[in-house]
């Protein structure tokens, strides 16, 4: 049977500046899907950080109209609650003023992959907030393509045929600018393009044995929408896990490093990723940049009630660690590292402030501009 796993997620408004959304905001998203849940098979609602998560089941296909209709109208409706109730940042990421057909391309971050179902079909969902899209890239890559941290890659026949990654220029707007790539026979041409998060994207892992997509992530830039900074992009990504993919400890594996990604406060700093229990807020410096995952079965479309990953005692240590390695990192305020370089901060308050600097700039001797008075 094809079952399509779609996930639509959005900043549409938060208490106390950008920490979580409301309990009565998050209950009329869930009651505006429950009542419209025509084109749908079975739902999940949850969020993370101030960012609310989507998860549909249907048999419609990826991009669907009346099934991103549904999580667009359903977000209009929590964007109401929040501007009745004065949070913060209302409908802050639907960035179009009327649906279109598909919410790409409109704010929110979307993840989808049609399948064909297995007969046990696991799979996670991991949430990110205050970080775009290539904070997924190490990850991904260490999970389908490292034997040292996915040793299945050289005990599974399956996987040791390895997997390919389709993989997205982000910055050119014009079009969906895609490379496929090969694995293990291409490792090195991945490893040159994903050591730059901001540029280069993985969109999706397919599993060369057998064909089938294994991962898909969201890929939109908001800035890149919008024409300004309006907050990072929080992506999310749904992989599949066991049989001709890795095991879901293997996916889960490499969110105990703690990664440095973009995000932060106002999503202008490197900060580590730090994997959280669902229905987290924000704290510390607009953060850290948090990641949740929600384990799933799934058969003909209905859903299991989600495992929540990350709050096992094991991350307990690993949060206490990545909280070290983030206040380190503050200490170093806006110097270097600690701030994203000038080509991702085009969009913030700073390039004025520089254009104007820049005028005051004389070459010694040189006659100095001539100021009219």
């Amino acid at each position: 049977m094809k079952i399509t796993l779609s996930v639509i997620k959005a900043d549409i408004g938060s208490i106390g500046g950008h920490i979580a959304p409301s309990r009565q905001l998050l209950e009329r998203v869930a009651a505006y899907v429950r009542e419209n849940a025509g084109p749908i098979v079975d739902f999940w609602i949850a969020h993370t950080g101030d960012d609310v998560a989507i998860l549909m089941t249907h048999t419609r296909g990826v991009g669907a109209a009346d099934v991103h209709r549904l999580a667009w109208d359903a977000f209009v409706a929590g964007t109401q609650v929040a501007k009745s109730q004065g949070l913060y940042g209302a409908g802050q990421d639907l960035l179009r003023d009327a649906f279109s057909g598909n919410v790409k391309g409109m704010g929110p971050a979307v993840a989808e992959m049609e399948i064909d179902e297995r007969p046990n079909e696991p799979f996670l969902l991991f949430a990110a907030d205050k970080t775009d899209p290539g904070a997924f890239n190490l990850p991904l890559y260490l999970a389908f393509a490292d034997p040292m941290n996915t040793p299945g890659l050289i005990l599974s026949p399956a996987l040791a045929k390895g997997f390919r990654f389709v993989i997205m220029d982000v910055n050119h707007t014009e079009g969906d600018r895609v490379i496929e790539l090969n694995a293990p026979e291409e490792l090195y041409d991945i490893a040159a393009l994903l050591r730059d998060p901001e540029r280069y994207v993985v969109e999706s892992v397919w599993s060369r044995a057998s064909g089938e997509q294994a991962a898909a992530v969201a890929t939109s830039r908001l800035h890149n929408i919008a024409g300004k900074y309006t907050g990072k992009d929080d992506p999310v990504m749904l992989v599949r896990t066991q049989m001709n993919f890795p095991a879901t400890g293997e996916v889960l594996a490499p969110f105990a490093i703690g990664h440095f990604v973009a995000g932060g406060m106002r999503g202008s700093h490197n900060m580590p990723l730090m994997p959280v229990p669902l229905n987290t807020g924000t704290s510390y410096f607009d953060g850290p940049p948090l990641v949740s995952c929600a384990a799933f079965a799934e058969h003909r479309g209905k859903l299991t009630e989600p495992l929540d990953c990350f709050a096992h005692p094991f991350w307990n240590a690993v949060r206490d660690r990545i909280a070290t390695k983030g206040i380190d990192m503050r200490r170093q305020g806006f110097f270097g590292a600690a701030m994203l370089p000038m080509g991702e901060l085009e969009y913030t308050g700073i390039i004025e402030n520089l254009r104007r600097l820049d005028q005051r700039f004389r070459v010694r001797g040189e006659p100095s501009p001539r100021h009219d008075t």
